[in-house]
């Protein structure tokens, strides 16, 4: 990973394409994630301007991020102060992970007005700031920074702008041979070419640094000599030092013409690395993009979305395995119970031997041995008495225990059918969550609030009515034929009960929690059921297995029981097939979001 100034220098450049376009809406996903959609030249566009500290990151995106009923503050700033405004530049400042995005805007007054989005790139620091130029007044920010945590700047609104920390050190793309052959001459005796170009250029990163090493480092090897006089150390210096120049400058040349070649791969450590040029040091599965902004969705999407829904479902992680994990304990002390209560029968033969022979008993005695007459060997049985009741009373003790058991066997299958169903929608929940978006987490949330497994923490917030649609997630097969895909339990029912025809086909994996998946046609051929059963098995507990059991049948062989858990079906008429999941189809295949 290198989200360093060349890759912010061709993120600019990019979003030119974005100056003179109109804000037409913003929106706040997450804590961290600002989207921003504007009518520019070439159609609609969607900017994602991105804080979050692991993945922070400015460009154009085609994914589709849930709008919050609710709009956090510092969203409901940017509205006031941007929507309906034009951008009129994007700006880096010098070769630093810092873009300016100027916006003109009238106020309510009618009279034009400048604010300033400023996107900090930092790795935990990274934030992002409205700013009013005129003033340098910060109106807010989206991460504060106060007093306590930082001595040297605050990010609060009314406080002035102060930039991060100037590091001091040269522009790579103003720098002339003689600038850099001296700088070189006075790095200190022990430093790594790599560490000195990171140290010493302003917006060079690591990745840049080695592969402008390696490509001197080569064309050394290209041009190797063996000085024979008293100087050959100091030639050998310069000689190094002169392949390093070359390097250097070629690729500063591309950075400085806009030549960009996206890449992604893994290095020789299998590490995987993006850049906005093409990276010799790249050894294995390099993908080539043409924009940067392609680079960056391929590169960070999914480990970004799976990121934030980590931190969203972390509660409800906790939660589910909390209740997995008792009602796990229930069902293995239920099982006890179960075979204390399954031995009920011979503290009835007890009592009734003791009942026979009350005359052979006393009261004191701890014990007695009697014939036992049930079995047809007439053996003797030893049975336990209790010093203190009387031989009527210890009989009477064993006909309770019996009558006791006997009766709890109805109550502990009862229990353990409950427990059972506990057990599974749990498994089901868990498994629905490693699938999840943040629009299923929300639905997840609210089936929880709806079973009575968690109280309703937004009764302040708007909420969905009764018949509204869950997310529906619909791909396209390769016969251009709709398949839908429910991953929570909301939308399984709604997949199911509402969307399907009596002749749609059905699937689900043959007793493994999954989603249930719809052909949405009674006509499809064998390629729309494979990859249906694909879809299947890649959205339930067997993802990562081989050969998993899929059943299909017609819709009108699914129904749902009265009172069952959401999602529970039960089915016939069904036939079953294998399938290994197969991970780069299912990302392939075209799939649309529909709310």
């Amino acid at each position: 990973m290198a989200l360093d100034g060349i890759v912010t220098h061709s993120i600019v450049h990019e979003l030119q394409i974005c100056v003179g376009g109109r804000i037409n809406k913003i929106h706040q996903p997450t804590d961290n994630d600002i989207i921003i959609q504007l009518r520019s030249r070439g159609g609609n566009r969607r900017l994602l301007l991105s804080a979050n500290p692991t993945y922070p990151r400015v460009q154009m995106t085609e994914q589709s991020f849930p709008n919050p009923l609710e709009a956090p503050m510092f969203c409901m700033l940017l509205r006031k102060h941007c929507e309906s405004g034009v951008i009129e530049a994007v700006t880096q400042q010098e070769m630093e992970r810092i873009i300016h995005i100027d916006i003109r805007q009238r106020d309510e007054l009618g009279d034009e007005s400048l604010k300033r989005i400023i996107i900090e790139l930092m790795g935990r620091h990274s934030n992002i700031i409205l700013l009013d130029p005129a003033s340098g007044t910060q109106l807010d920010g989206i991460h504060h920074v106060t007093p306590a945590i930082s001595s040297y700047r605050i990010v609060m609104p009314g406080f002035a702008y102060t930039e991060p920390p100037q590091q001091n050190k040269l522009h790579p793309l103003e720098i002339v041979k003689e600038q850099f052959m001296d700088a070189y001459q006075q790095a200190e005796i022990g430093t790594s070419d790599k560490s000195w170009l990171v140290s010493t250029f302003s917006g060079l990163s690591p990745l840049i640094a080695e592969e402008i090493c390696l490509r001197a480092s080569k064309a050394e090897e290209d041009s190797a000599g063996v000085a024979a006089d008293n100087n050959a150390s100091h030639e050998m210096t310069m000689g190094k030092a002169t392949a390093l120049w070359s390097s250097f400058a070629d690729l500063m040349a591309q950075i400085r013409e806009h030549h960009y070649e996206p890449v992604t791969g893994e290095n020789a450590k299998g590490k995987s690395v993006f850049s906005a040029v093409k990276l010799t040091l790249i050894q294995s599965n390099l993908r080539t993009y043409d924009s940067i902004s392609d680079c960056m969705e391929e590169y960070y999407g999914d480990k970004a979305l799976r990121d934030t829904v980590k931190q969203k479902t972390s509660d409800l992680l906790r939660f589910l395995h909390n209740e997995l994990s008792k009602n796990i304990k229930k069902m293995s002390k239920l099982e006890e119970d179960l075979a204390e209560a399954g031995d009920a029968e011979q503290y009835r033969v007890r009592g009734e031997l003791l009942f026979s022979s009350l005359h052979l008993m006393h009261k004191g005695d701890k014990a007695v041995e009697l014939i036992n007459y049930y079995d047809e060997n007439q053996a003797t049985v030893t049975i336990d008495l209790d010093p203190l009741l009387t031989p009527s009373e210890n009989a009477q003790r064993y006909f309770k225990k019996y009558n006791k058991y006997k009766n709890s066997l109805t109550v502990i299958d009862e229990q353990m059918k409950i427990t059972r169903e506990e057990i599974s929608y749990m498994e089901q929940l868990l498994q629905q969550l490693s699938h999840a978006t943040l629009d299923d987490i929300d639905e997840i949330r609210e089936e929880l609030v709806q079973q009575g497994y968690l109280r309703d923490r937004s009764k302040k917030m708007k909420k969905k009515k009764k018949n509204d649609k869950p997310t529906l997630h619909v791909y396209t097969s390769s016969e251009g034929i709709e398949i839908y895909v429910g991953k929570n339990n909301l939308q399984n029912d709604y997949v199911t009960n509402r969307v399907g025809n009596a002749n749609d086909t059905w699937l689900h994996t043959k007793d493994i929690p999954g989603s249930h998946v719809l052909i949405r046609s009674n006509s499809y051929g064998e390629a729309t059921l494979n990859e249906a059963a694909q879809l299947s098995a890649y959205y339930s507990q067997a993802k990562q297995s081989s050969s998993v059991p899929v059943d299909y049948t017609l819709i009108r062989h699914v129904r749902k029981p009265s009172g069952a858990k959401p999602g529970f079906v039960i089915y016939d008429h069904q036939k079953t097939l294998f399938v290994t999941p197969d991970e780069h189809m299912i990302k392939k295949m075209p799939n649309v979001v529909r709310n």
